[in-house]
């Protein structure tokens, strides 16, 4: 080993005095040196244990291991020059102490078979917001082993924003204090959360990274504040970031379907359907422009959410309970009971598929279970992600239809405000997040813009 000097910034040197038996979650901004400290953590790893260091390096897919090889290839070439050898068809980098770091993938569950019954001492994952679950890396903990004088140790990265935020959050970042350790009772492990922006990272052009940062993102300010000042905070710094808020949005639930001139309000259903995943169907109203049961006044044509069905299993917003479709049926038609409204409205264009068996659609095993539903006609994702944005935004106004939901919509406030933006497509919702709430009312959303058009050309709703 050379006798190499390795500057740090002062985020890689507070990670670095970090007592070794708390678990770290490196969570911040952009380009504050998370992964330079990840490759460090794993360095003094090497030295220290030797023979029986046994490290994991994980991501969710292979492309993303390719920046972190290109960093630990520049690292550790500079420490050990040739004696540390890298092998890149098995991602494994072999160390003349006998130590050695394998980098690996983790997307599915099939791909933990990789992992099943091997020991590692140090495990660390970047980029978890990737993850819109913890259940792999929850699983991968159980491959941590090692002798009693080697301690184990999870370290995981990442940025707000993403399908993970949610769960991340929740779990590391609003748990304790930055930099104090904090119990985490899903492994009963300490954990210590370490943010960290760019600003604070000398190694960079400053100026010339937030210019880069403010042009990746022109419209969604708060993601901007997300990736500048890495702060979790901004739960609601992914998709509808700048149009849903729950002062404006957000109802005290409603008791009946209010009553206009002797007529309740017109109410449909928005439904999207899963099995594996889960379904998600919500009852609106909608407004002939007068206040509703709550006092609050609704502008003409303003849609309102009153009540949910949700089938996501608890505190697993992406994993459905497995209902049939006359399950479905039967559930849904003991909601619209409750509220005196008919089992009809607007659904996945999906469900209205044929079946090569011949037993029909799955809109039509509802229909024969006693719900209707028309087809919502999706066109573009966009364009309904657009109206439904639109009508979130103008909630409150006096002279434009809004969006409202009301506060016992539990899995709609437990999801869409945390959806991320997808990375290559930034004006789309991350459709591997849990976005079925989203969808189901986007297509009610973008019926609404249809059936509002067909009104003005004397066509109608259904």
């Amino acid at each position: 080993m050379s006798n190499q000097t390795i500057d740090l910034n002062n985020f890689q040197q507070k990670v670095l005095l970090l007592p070794e038996e708390v678990d770290c979650f490196l969570g911040g901004g952009r380009g504050g040196g998370k992964s330079y400290a990840l490759a460090l953590l794993a360095l003094r790893h090497v030295e220290q244990y030797g023979d029986r260091a046994r490290i994991l390096y994980i991501r969710r897919t292979y492309k993303g291991l390719a920046d972190f090889e290109l960093l630990t290839r520049e690292l550790f070439g500079l420490i050990y020059g040739t004696a540390a050898r890298y092998n890149g068809a098995e991602h494994v980098w072999r160390f003349p102490n006998g130590a050695y770091i394998e980098f690996g993938q983790l997307e599915t569950h099939s791909d933990y078979s990789k992992y099943q019954g091997r020991s590692f001492t140090l495990l660390m994952a970047d980029e978890i917001g990737q993850f819109s679950t913890p259940d792999l890396l929850d699983i991968l903990r159980s491959n941590l082993r090692g002798p009693k004088d080697v301690p184990i140790r999870v370290v995981l990265a990442a940025n707000p924003g993403g399908p993970g935020h949610h769960w991340i959050a929740k779990r590391y970042v609003f748990t304790g204090k930055p930099w104090s350790p904090f119990l985490e009772p899903k492994s009963k492990r300490q954990w210590c959360y370490a943010p960290s922006t760019f600003v604070g990272n000398q190694f960079i052009d400053i100026e010339q990274y937030r210019n880069q940062l403010e042009s990746s993102c022109p419209s969604d300010p708060e993601l901007l504040r997300a990736w500048i000042d890495g702060d979790w905070t901004v739960s609601r710094g992914a998709y509808f970031a700048s149009v849903l808020d729950e002062s404006r949005n957000c109802i005290d639930p409603w008791d009946k379907i209010p009553v206009h001139y002797g007529k309740p309000w017109e109410t449909f259903l928005a439904h999207d359907f899963g099995s594996s995943a889960p379904s998600a169907t919500y009852i609106f109203a909608k407004s002939p422009g007068t206040n509703g049961p709550d006092g609050r006044y609704y502008s003409r044509d303003s849609l309102v959410i009153v009540d949910e069905l949700a089938t996501a299993k608890r505190d697993r917003q992406n994993e459905g309970l497995g209902w049939t479709v006359p399950i479905l049926s039967e559930e849904i038609i003991a909601m619209c009971k409750r509220w005196n409204v008919k089992p009809m409205g607007v659904a996945d264009d999906a469900i209205f598929s044929k079946s090569g068996s011949g037993a029909g659609s799955i809109a039509d095993e509802f229909n024969r279970g006693g719900v209707r539903f028309i087809a919502a006609k999706k066109a573009d994702r966009l364009t309904g992600w657009n109206i439904m944005r639109r009508l979130l935004a103008d909630a409150g106004k006096p002279d434009v239809p809004g969006l409202y939901i009301a506060r016992t919509c539990q899995y709609f406030w437990e999801t869409v405000p945390y959806l991320g933006r997808d990375q290559k497509r930034v004006e789309d919702v991350d459709s591997s997040g849990p976005d079925h709430a989203a969808d189901a009312v986007r297509y009610r959303c973008l019926r609404e813009r249809m059936e509002m058009s067909q009104i003005k050309l004397g066509g109608v709703h259904y």
